[in-house]
């Protein structure tokens, strides 16, 4: 079923893999005591199709590549860790259709691991049905559900799922529509080009990573990855709504915020720099279910009184299901300020300047595709240390160009007068000889 070939491997996302989990940094419990986080739940996906047969990983079969790794993943998986384990194909040897696409089960239930009980499991599998991916993908996604924590699934297979039309790019889609903050990375066993497009619109639609596995120690590597960030992801996402005009929008903080944008909507932010810092700020607009074609994103800063400082924008074709942009302001400091950047009278500190952010997409979709609720939007907000000599992007869209401008004009100017006296010279010398 899968043709083995030369594959490189890669990893498909927005701008990082990102997850869902509690807003509050530190929330309080009723007592007043710090609220405990609770323990991020991932359940690994594992294909057992027939087609696990192959040896094609090292000189041995999938299956025994893949139950080789599950053993090192299960060593390593953190403590504070609930890790389930689900199988497809792995019960229903026939050849009868729809008995095979129902052929999906949880071999351990998420929770504190039992190593032993894990292992001896994952021992008895073998090899044997169908590849029915996205009844699998519903099943891990009500065994993580409830609560807040941080949850992933990590899907393992070597190929298409044969179960259409369920199609488990669009069950991936109905999942992330449902704002559940659920992510779906995949792993692709050598995989063809129509299982590799599969596993990464799977992957984008919520936000998760695709990797190709040729050997045994990637495997058990990008596995032991994936389960170390949802125990401690580098960036919790912090749900925010922008508004319709910049006077009510909110003021973002550094860090990624979620919001959802409905189809060729505008929503404003704020974000407060100071002198000497620089703004740099993007977007990602998410496809999670059927759009037409040609489509876009545009993420604008512009001061309070609506003079655009810069702008990112960018356009797709309906190739990917995430379209990103971004853009960077750097503010110059209060002495390099063509206009000066004023103070705080009270505390004779450099006032911020508040720029406006807008998200605005070009997004349409047929009739038959309900619009609501809104395209997943995320927007990361970083400020730095703006560069020793910055300029004022807001004058006229030029900043310090304007003084480039200036020498071209005056060296053209120049160049002319030298070459009119040259070539008056030239002519001169002619007429005398």
């Amino acid at each position: 079923m899968i043709i083995r070939k030369r594959l490189a491997a890669a990893v498909c996302g927005l701008l990082v893999t990102l997850t869902g989990g509690p807003s509050p940094a530190a929330a309080l419990a009723d007592d007043g005591e710090p609220a405990r986080k609770q323990a991020p739940k991932v359940e690994l996906v594992l294909d057992v199709s027939g087609s696990m047969r192959a040896r094609d990983i090292d000189g041995m079969t999938r299956m025994a590549a893949a139950k080789q790794a599950f053993n090192e993943v299960l060593d390593a998986v953190p403590a504070d860790v609930l890790l389930g384990i689900r199988t497809l194909g792995a019960d229903y040897p026939g050849k009868d259709r729809r008995t095979g696409c129902k052929d999906t089960r949880q071999l351990h239930p998420v929770g504190p691991l039992d190593r032993t009980e894990a292992k001896a499991a994952v021992a008895t599998l073998a090899p044997t049905g169908w590849t029915p991916i996205g009844p699998a993908l519903l099943g891990a996604a009500d065994d993580l559900k409830g609560g807040e924590a941080t949850r992933r699934i990590v899907l393992i297979t070597d190929g298409e799922d044969t179960c259409a039309p369920l199609d488990p790019c669009q069950v991936a889609r109905e999942i992330a529509a449902k704002g559940i903050h659920l992510t779906i990375d995949t792993l692709g066993l050598v995989p063809d080009a129509k299982t590799r497009a599969q596993l990464v619109c799977i992957a984008e639609a919520t936000g998760g990573t695709y990797t190709s596995v040729r050997h045994t120690e990637e495997l058990s590597e990008r596995v032991s990855q994936l389960v170390d960030r949802a125990a401690e992801p580098t960036l919790t996402p912090v749900a925010t709504r922008g508004a319709d005009s910049c006077e009510k929008a909110p003021l973002l903080r550094p860090g990624l915020h979620t919001d959802r944008e409905t189809f060729g909507e505008h929503r404003w932010y704020r974000v407060d720099v100071l002198p000497g810092q620089e703004l740099r700020a993007s977007v990602s607009v998410a496809a999670d279910r059927a759009v037409n074609q040609d489509y876009g994103v545009l993420l604008r800063a512009s001061t309070t009184h609506g003079r655009e400082i810069v702008r990112g924008e960018a356009a797709g074709d309906g190739r990917t299901d995430v379209i990103s942009t971004g853009l960077r302001y750097p503010r110059p400091d209060a002495d390099d300020s063509f206009f000066g950047s004023g103070s705080d009278s009270d505390t004779d500190k450099p006032a911020a300047e508040t720029v406006c952010l807008r998200v605005s997409n070009s997004f349409s979709a047929p009739a038959s595709v309900r619009t609501s609720p809104g395209l997943p939007v995320e927007l990361s907000v970083d400020i730095v240390d703006g560069p020793d000599e910055a300029g004022d992007a807001a004058f006229l869209g030029l900043g310090r160009g304007w003084w480039l401008l200036g020498v071209l004009v005056l060296a053209g100017f120049a160049a002319g007068l030298l070459w009119g006296w040259v070539s008056r010279w030239r002519v001169s010398v002619w007429r005398t000889n």
